[in-house]
């Protein structure tokens, strides 16, 4: 099982997606050992001093898929749920010094604490999906898929020109251009798509 995830996949306005040159996707890789599942609490990092938290809608593919096209692309998603993407931020600015790969930051246990999932025939619109998260109940981020730079299908089809997308693979698809901040150790992370309330664990 894989989890890919899109880097920089939010504007803050809409009217900004027309001076973008859409083109090479930023994507990167977590292990499957970095899932934090069940609303399991999430043991703060001996090796960080820096934990950043983005609040991202997570894809799962349903089905194999190669070269897929753009109009079939949303025919391979099969449900949706909320995670944060976890960067031990210190760490990562030590390994771009050295130009390294992002894995320790972006990788290690507990980096991708995940929701249960909704099927994706819940969801009327794939292009307006509204999610948020709070922490110790104060809204941080507030989102909604109309504002990617990539929308689902783009995401898929253009990964799977790279590799072969597998049912269970997962892909963190970006997190709002607002609200992306650090954790610290007795925060109380709550994420919602439509209000739904799906993701509730504390850094401990």
């Amino acid at each position: 099982m894989k989890i890919l995830a899109i880097g920089k996949n939010y504007v803050k306005d809409k009217s900004e997606l027309e001076a973008i040159d859409k083109g090479f996707q930023m994507i990167f890789s977590k292990p499957e050992s970095s899932l934090l599942t069940n609303n399991k609490d999430l043991v703060y990092p001996e090796f960080t001093s820096k934990l950043v938290y983005e609040a991202e809608l997570v894809i799962k593919i349903g089905k194999t898929g190669k070269d897929i096209n753009v109009a079939d692309a949303s025919d391979y998603i099969s449900d949706i749920a909320i995670g944060i993407d976890y960067t031990a931020k210190d760490v990562l600015n030590q390994v771009r010094e050295g130009k390294g790969p992002w894995e320790l930051a972006k990788g290690f246990d507990g980096a991708a604490p995940i929701s249960s999932f909704l099927p994706v025939s819940n969801f009327k619109d794939l292009n307006d999906i509204n999610f948020s998260l709070t922490i110790n109940n104060e809204e941080k981020q507030v989102g909604n898929t109309d504002f990617m730079i990539y929308n689902f299908a783009e995401i898929i089809a253009f990964t799977s020109q790279f590799m072969t997308l597998n049912p269970g693979d997962l892909i963190f698809t970006g997190t709002p251009a607002f609200g992306t901040g650090e954790s610290v150790k007795g925060d109380h992370l709550q994420a919602y798509i439509e209000g739904k309330l799906l993701l509730d664990f504390k850094v401990i």
